[in-house]
């Protein structure tokens, strides 16, 4: 009976540990780059309903207009980073939908 008990516990505990590593970590905006003021951006896009991603490059400072709302964004990126949800970035209370922003690498660096 007591080694029955064991495998339960071992079991019930494997199984949490496999669940949070199951789990995504959440989003931190700044492994991504940090909010900007809108006189910096060297772009603007426009989001729009119909808009399910937008591409940009890693270095660069970007203006996003959402209806009468705006906020800009420099992307500063891991080298690996290719993309993130554009919802991570924005600011509380503006509503992006379901963006994807997709950063290139930046020239810059390149070979």
């Amino acid at each position: 009976m007591h080694f029955k008990t064991n495998h339960i516990v071992i079991a019930l505990a494997l199984s949490a540990s496999f669940s949070a590593l199951a789990t995504p970590a959440a989003v931190n905006p700044a492994d991504f780059g940090a909010p900007a003021r809108i006189e910096a951006a060297g772009r603007t896009i426009a989001i729009t309903p119909a808009t399910k991603a937008v591409n940009v490059t890693n270095g660069e400072t970007v203006t996003f207009v959402v209806g009468d709302q705006r906020f800009a964004f420099s992307f500063q990126t891991y080298p690996t980073t290719q993309s993130v949800a554009l919802a991570t970035l924005a600011p509380a209370g503006i509503e992006v939908g379901n963006v994807r922003v997709y950063v290139a690498p930046s020239p810059l660096y390149q070979n």
